[in-house]
Formats: structure tokens, sequence, C-alpha cells
């Protein structure tokens, strides 16, 4: 989704441009300190959302929002909490009160995105269903083909370090490319990935076994900062493949 935000606070601008940048089915189009520079980009460039704070000089958020003719979608950020009921009023998918985290953030555009997918369902018919998860991956030869950001990306199978389950997404984690999320179950990416290569070690893990770095206390290690928990309901089954590799006295 493209998106901007709007804030004539610097350091509140800067956090929420970090944030966008952060998730990757949001882009960001611009960082606006006011409501006036929005609204001259937005005659000349789409915009699929908008981060927009309530309290600023000539025309605050509120105002703003109710002026435009065609309305993206709309998430407040503010320091007041009395607006919250006015801005449910225009019809905003959200409202974040600050000092907001980034997980109230991810959430808060999760909220968008199954929006903005909806609509987009609307408009395309039902040929074009985001919420079938079995639609959104393929294994081929390989690699990977998995359904993000409105189009089929490849990623190679030997490339991934592993995957994320949050909430009703996962997000995959490569060697070569950022991080991707998509919309599947993680028992759909589990049934289609090789046995020999992935396994679940997580309720909300699945890893690479040929890009595990070390086993230590519990935890995969990949690199030097990643450590991914290994559930207990999936640890006989890791120490039977941990066995079957190892070479040298127990």
């Amino acid at each position: 989704m493209k998106c901007i935000a709007i804030d004539d606070e610097p350091l509140a601008l800067t956090q929420i441009a970090t944030y966008i940048n952060k998730v990757p089915f949001l882009e960001l189009v611009k960082a606006c300190h006011s409501a006036l520079e929005a609204l001259q980009l937005m005659s000349n460039e789409q915009v699929d959302l908008i981060f927009a704070d309530i309290n600023m000089p000539d025309i605050n958020g509120m105002d703003f929002v109710k002026s435009l003719a065609t309305k993206p979608l709309i998430i407040f950020t503010t320091a007041y909490s009395e607006y919250a009921v006015e801005g449910f009023r225009v019809d905003a998918i959200d409202y974040l009160l600050k000092p907001f985290s980034y997980n109230d953030f991810l959430k808060s555009a999760n909220k968008a995105l199954k929006q903005y997918e909806l609509i987009r369902q609307a408009v395309s018919g039902p040929s074009d269903n985001a919420d079938s998860s079995a639609d959104q991956a393929h294994v081929e030869t390989g690699n990977l083909f998995i359904k993000a950001d409105y189009k089929m990306i490849r990623i190679n199978i030997d490339d991934i370090l592993y995957m994320e389950s949050q909430n009703e997404y996962v997000r995959i984690f490569s060697a070569n490319m950022k991080p991707i999320m998509t919309l599947i179950s993680m028992k759909t990416l589990e049934d289609r990935l090789p046995a020999d290569k992935f396994m679940r070690v997580h309720r909300s893990y699945i890893v690479n076994l040929q890009k595990i770095t070390a086993v230590a206390n519990n935890r995969i290690i990949y690199g030097k900062d990643v450590y991914i928990p290994i559930g207990n309901q999936y640890h006989d089954n890791f120490t039977a493949y941990l066995s079957s590799h190892f070479i040298g006295k127990q």
C-alpha cells in the first residue's frame, strides 16, 4: 500500500516514517510536515493510506480528512485521547495514541491491510480472493512462489533462513532478500515445503535445517544475533534430527 505520513513535529514524523519502512506491505511515498503539503502531493500521487496527526497548525488532521473528496484509508495519530470518537466518525481505520510502539503501529497497519484487501476484492471479484491461504504459496523445482504486495514473488528455497508467524501472516526471512510478509498459514507452508530441508520447531517458527549456525540452550542460532526457541511440542522431533546428523561422542 502506498502511504503518506503527516505530522508537524519532526521527531514524530521521523518515527512513523521509520515504522512504515519496516513493514513489507507499506510503501512510504512521502513524509509531509503539513496537511497543505499532503494535499499538494495527493494531487499528483496515488495514496492508499494516510497516517495523519490531528493537532496541527493551519489545517488540523481532522479537517484535512473531511476536506478530501476521495478518502484513502486513514489512521490518526495524536497525543490527545479526546479526539478518538471524532476520528471514528470520519471512518478512520484506527487511532494511535502517542507515544505508540512499533507493535501498536503494526496492529493498525494490519487493520488497514485487511480493509484494503476487502476493497480490492470488491472491485476485482472473487477470483482475486486474498484470504485463501491455499492460493498464497506454490512450490516449483527449488523455488517458492509467494503472493505478497499483490504480486507473486519467487524465492529460492535454499536461500530461506526461517519463517515466523505473525498473527494471520507469515514473515519469510531470506539470505538474499528483505523479509517478505504474506497472508498464509504456517500449516500450509509446512505441508508444501520439502520435509528434508524444513522443520517446524515452534508454534511460530519453521526453520531451514541446512542454514542453522548452532544449537544451544534449547535455541537455534542463525548468524550472530538470531535466536529461535524450540517449542516443547517440537523438541523430540528436532532432537531426533540432530541425533541423526551428529558425529562424535555424546
